[in-house]
Protein backbone atom coordinates (compact mmCIF):
# COMPACT_ATOMS: atom_id res chain seq x y z
CA UNK A 1 0.00 0.00 0.00
CA UNK A 2 3.02 2.08 0.51
CA UNK A 3 4.10 2.63 -3.11
CA UNK A 4 0.73 3.28 -4.48
CA UNK A 5 0.97 6.49 -1.89
CA UNK A 6 4.69 7.04 -2.77
CA UNK A 7 2.91 6.83 -6.68
CA UNK A 8 -0.03 9.25 -6.06
CA UNK A 9 2.01 12.01 -4.47
CA UNK A 10 4.53 12.46 -7.76
CA UNK A 11 3.44 14.90 -10.61
CA UNK A 12 2.90 13.62 -14.05
CA UNK A 13 6.21 14.37 -15.31
CA UNK A 14 7.90 12.47 -12.03
CA UNK A 15 5.69 9.51 -12.81
CA UNK A 16 6.61 9.27 -16.51
CA UNK A 17 10.25 9.55 -15.69
CA UNK A 18 10.50 6.91 -13.37
CA UNK A 19 8.31 4.74 -15.38
CA UNK A 20 10.71 5.44 -18.05
CA UNK A 21 13.28 4.21 -15.52
CA UNK A 22 11.83 1.18 -15.12
CA UNK A 23 11.33 1.92 -11.21
CA UNK A 24 7.63 1.64 -11.35
CA UNK A 25 5.56 -0.24 -13.80
CA UNK A 26 2.72 0.88 -15.92
CA UNK A 27 0.37 -1.57 -14.45
CA UNK A 28 1.12 -0.51 -10.87
CA UNK A 29 1.13 3.50 -11.72
CA UNK A 30 -2.63 2.96 -13.41
CA UNK A 31 -3.62 0.67 -10.30
CA UNK A 32 -2.80 2.85 -7.96
CA UNK A 33 -5.00 5.45 -9.85
CA UNK A 34 -7.51 3.25 -9.93
CA UNK A 35 -7.71 2.58 -6.21
CA UNK A 36 -6.93 5.89 -5.36
CA UNK A 37 -10.33 7.10 -7.62
CA UNK A 38 -12.41 3.71 -5.41
CA UNK A 39 -11.40 5.07 -2.34
CA UNK A 40 -12.35 8.29 -2.66
CA UNK A 41 -15.33 8.54 -5.26
CA UNK A 42 -17.95 7.99 -3.29
CA UNK A 43 -17.00 11.34 -1.43
CA UNK A 44 -16.28 13.36 -4.34
CA UNK A 45 -18.25 11.98 -6.82
CA UNK A 46 -15.89 13.45 -9.68
CA UNK A 47 -16.56 10.41 -12.61
CA UNK A 48 -19.24 9.49 -14.73
CA UNK A 49 -17.15 6.35 -16.08
CA UNK A 50 -14.35 4.37 -14.32
CA UNK A 51 -12.86 2.39 -16.89
CA UNK A 52 -11.34 -0.19 -14.85
CA UNK A 53 -10.85 -3.21 -16.91
CA UNK A 54 -10.08 -1.16 -20.08
CA UNK A 55 -7.53 1.03 -18.34
CA UNK A 56 -5.42 -2.58 -16.84
CA UNK A 57 -5.75 -4.02 -20.24
CA UNK A 58 -4.22 -1.07 -21.88
CA UNK A 59 -1.83 -0.77 -18.92
CA UNK A 60 -0.05 -3.65 -19.91
CA UNK A 61 0.22 -2.73 -23.77
CA UNK A 62 1.93 0.18 -23.38
CA UNK A 63 4.36 -1.62 -20.87
CA UNK A 64 5.36 -3.67 -23.81
CA UNK A 65 5.90 -0.65 -25.87
CA UNK A 66 7.94 0.90 -23.18
CA UNK A 67 9.92 -1.69 -23.06
CA UNK A 68 10.25 -2.62 -26.81
CA UNK A 69 10.96 0.60 -26.97
CA UNK A 70 8.40 2.17 -29.03
CA UNK A 71 6.68 4.92 -26.78
CA UNK A 72 9.24 7.15 -25.53
CA UNK A 73 7.42 10.18 -24.65
CA UNK A 74 6.78 11.88 -21.01
CA UNK A 75 3.12 10.66 -21.03
CA UNK A 76 3.82 7.03 -21.82
CA UNK A 77 1.98 5.32 -19.04
CA UNK A 78 1.08 8.12 -17.06
CA UNK A 79 -2.76 7.80 -16.25
CA UNK A 80 -5.03 10.43 -17.20
CA UNK A 81 -8.95 10.95 -16.77
CA UNK A 82 -10.22 13.41 -19.46
CA UNK A 83 -13.34 15.29 -19.22
CA UNK A 84 -17.38 13.79 -20.12
CA UNK A 85 -17.76 15.97 -23.15
CA UNK A 86 -14.70 14.47 -25.10
CA UNK A 87 -15.94 10.88 -27.15
CA UNK A 88 -14.54 7.90 -26.60
CA UNK A 89 -15.03 4.71 -28.55
CA UNK A 90 -17.17 2.50 -27.05
CA UNK A 91 -16.87 4.34 -23.50
CA UNK A 92 -20.13 5.97 -22.18
CA UNK A 93 -20.16 9.89 -23.34
CA UNK A 94 -22.45 11.34 -21.55
CA UNK A 95 -21.45 15.24 -20.96
CA UNK A 96 -23.27 14.97 -17.38
CA UNK A 97 -26.46 15.13 -19.25
CA UNK A 98 -29.74 13.42 -18.68
CA UNK A 99 -30.44 13.59 -22.86
CA UNK A 100 -27.21 11.98 -23.11
CA UNK A 101 -27.48 9.12 -20.14
CA UNK A 102 -26.59 6.25 -22.60
CA UNK A 103 -24.60 7.86 -25.21
CA UNK A 104 -21.33 5.85 -26.66
CA UNK A 105 -19.79 7.19 -29.58
CA UNK A 106 -18.50 5.21 -32.77
CA UNK A 107 -15.69 7.48 -32.55
CA UNK A 108 -12.92 8.72 -30.51
CA UNK A 109 -11.52 12.83 -30.78
CA UNK A 110 -8.54 13.63 -31.97
CA UNK A 111 -7.51 15.32 -28.33
CA UNK A 112 -8.22 11.68 -26.67
CA UNK A 113 -6.62 9.72 -29.83
CA UNK A 114 -3.28 11.77 -29.52
CA UNK A 115 -3.22 11.12 -25.54
CA UNK A 116 -3.93 7.79 -26.41
CA UNK A 117 -0.33 8.08 -28.85
CA UNK A 118 1.55 9.51 -26.58
CA UNK A 119 0.99 6.62 -24.40
CA UNK A 120 -1.07 7.83 -21.44
CA UNK A 121 -3.81 5.31 -20.27
CA UNK A 122 -7.37 6.91 -20.21
CA UNK A 123 -8.88 5.87 -16.17
CA UNK A 124 -12.18 7.00 -16.92
CA UNK A 125 -14.34 9.98 -17.60
CA UNK A 126 -14.76 13.36 -15.59
CA UNK A 127 -18.25 15.10 -14.51
CA UNK A 128 -19.22 18.35 -16.36
CA UNK A 129 -20.73 21.37 -15.12
CA UNK A 130 -22.88 21.51 -18.25
CA UNK A 131 -24.31 24.65 -18.53
CA UNK A 132 -25.53 25.14 -14.86
CA UNK A 133 -23.30 27.40 -13.66
CA UNK A 134 -23.24 27.32 -9.99
CA UNK A 135 -25.70 24.36 -9.28
CA UNK A 136 -24.55 20.90 -7.97
CA UNK A 137 -23.99 18.41 -9.97
CA UNK A 138 -26.21 16.09 -8.40
CA UNK A 139 -29.44 17.89 -9.27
Amino acid sequence: MEIYMNIMSLTAVELGKRIKAKEISVEEAVTAALDAIEKKEKLVNSFVTVDREGALKRAKEVQKQIDDGTLTGPLAGVPVAIKDNMCTKDLLTTCSSKILYNFIPTYTAEAVLNLEKAGAVILGKHRNRQSRRGQKLSE
